[in-house]
């Protein structure tokens, strides 16, 4: 009850324009140094020098410009924009050559063929890059698996997309996505979800993490098992030991500024841990969603603002 009222809570923040609207404008430096334990920095300079950082203990990186659900072509022009800038800066840094991107930060709610053809442009300059579409809410599920199945089937093969085992479509949307070859990176499920289309119960989206998890790792392609959960971790390293599943045939993947000591205790024993980084001036829905996943991250923010420096 407790996780659900958080969800609820912060979700109802990360959608107040106005908030969003004042950290934008007023930056991370006014908003308390407590966010940058989940967000890089608002630049690609700051987010490539976290990368580097990353790499350095041994972990692979994707790096993503936060925004979504821009309301005109300009913005959705300009989002484009940057991300080819980003793209730029990350093949001249030598950083890992991975970007992950939301539909609707590329004008998906203004225009369907506009965003698939942002996307595009984005490919064509992105190269030797692999991208992954992020999943949003539950009414854009139908549109980003069909657009990423179109661009698939015209030979965009260098990406991959979300799957969010909370909806209960989620199980059939795996076979499908299987069945293209393509990339998943399973995760619970962030976003606030009516009833009628998500299990409610943290304990049916467990089990249906771990059904969907099996079957990747029996069929994926490379699959990115995305949690902080350690009894999903745990049971993701029993599987692949007990199926024969190699380190190298796929990765864990968990976010910039999370249990820091999971990701750490991972490397150490020889698997893949990808980590997810976000930067940008448009941060706040982002902070707001993972502040309402779990109750810790808000003690996360309390130490930092009562003065933590890990």
């Amino acid at each position: 009850m407790l996780d659900h009222a958080s969800k609820a809570f912060f979700h109802l923040l990360a959608k107040s324009r106005i908030l969003k609207t004042l950290t934008s404008r007023y930056g991370m430096r006014r908003s308390g140094s407590f966010a940058r334990r989940f967000i890089a920095g608002e630049t690609p300079a700051e987010a490539i020098a976290a990368a580097r950082a990353v790499e350095s203990r041994g972990f692979l990186v994707t790096l993503d410009y936060l925004g979504e659900s821009v309301r005109s072509l300009a913005e959705a022009a300009q989002a484009t924009r940057e991300y080819l800038k980003v793209a730029e800066a990350i093949t001249g840094a030598g950083v890992e050559r991975n970007l992950s991107i939301k539909l609707t930060q590329l004008g998906l709610d203004v225009d369907r063929a506009t965003a698939v053809d942002n996307l595009r442009r984005i490919f064509e300059r992105a190269e030797g890059f692999f991208v992954r579409i992020d999943m949003e809410s539950s009414p854009y599920t139908d549109v980003t698996l069909d657009i990423f199945e179109t661009l698939w089937r015209q030979d965009y093969h260098e990406m991959g997309v979300v799957l969010q085992a909370d909806l209960y479509r989620s199980e059939h949307d795996l076979r499908r996505i299987n069945a293209l070859g393509a990339r998943v990176r399973l995760v619970k499920g962030a976003y606030k979800e009516k009833k009628a289309i998500a299990y409610p119960k943290k304990a049916d989206v467990d089990a249906a993490y771990l059904r969907m998890m099996e079957v990747l790792l029996r069929e994926g392609r490379y699959p990115a098992i995305a949690t902080h959960d350690p009894a999903m971790i745990a049971a993701a390293q029993r599987f692949a030991i007990q199926h024969g599943v190699a380190k190298d045939r796929f990765e864990f993947q968990m976010l910039y500024g999370i249990r820091r000591d999971l990701q750490q205790a991972l490397i150490n024993d020889g698997y893949r841990v990808r980590i997810y980084i976000p930067f940008g001036r448009q941060w706040f829905p982002y902070f707001m969603r993972r502040l309402g996943e779990r109750p810790a991250n808000v003690l996360f923010v309390l130490r930092g603002i009562l003065g933590e420096r890990s």
